[in-house]
């Protein structure tokens, strides 16, 4: 599965925790990130994640691009609600095309955690036939 991660600047530390948490589950799947998260990611996992640019830069347009081309199974966009972005469209653009394309998407750790235990008991496999 292809799983895209994204993280405010407010949440990175907490997409760390949640990683090294994960990372048995994560190390299974190809993890797509924006620049700096994905880095942050690598740092403390050692998982290889493909990065995209910084989400500002357009690395939130190029994991866009790959959900509408159905490459992405899965989406952990750890946002902060309490601190708007000038790049805000990017993400509710993501948010759209997760829900036009039937992408399951976590916005928080609670539902990110339940993904990723689903995706581990296999829950999300018929994003396999879908593609």
């Amino acid at each position: 599965m292809n799983i895209g991660v994204v993280a405010h600047d407010s949440k990175k530390i907490l997409m760390q925790n949640f990683s090294i948490a994960y990372r048995g589950i994560l190390s299974k799947h190809d993890i797509y990130a924006t620049g700096t998260t994905g880095r942050l990611i690598e740092e403390v996992t050692n998982l290889t994640i493909h990065k995209y640019l910084a989400g500002h830069l357009g690395g939130e347009q190029q994991l866009a691009s790959q959900i509408e081309h159905n490459q992405i199974d899965m989406v952990i966009f750890l946002r902060d609600p309490n601190s708007p972005k000038q790049h805000e469209p990017d993400v509710y653009n993501v948010m759209h095309l997760c829900d036009t394309y039937n992408i399951p998407y976590a916005t928080n750790l609670a539902t990110a955690e339940l993904l990723v235990k689903a995706l581990d008991r296999g829950d999300l496999e018929w994003r396999e036939a879908v593609r």
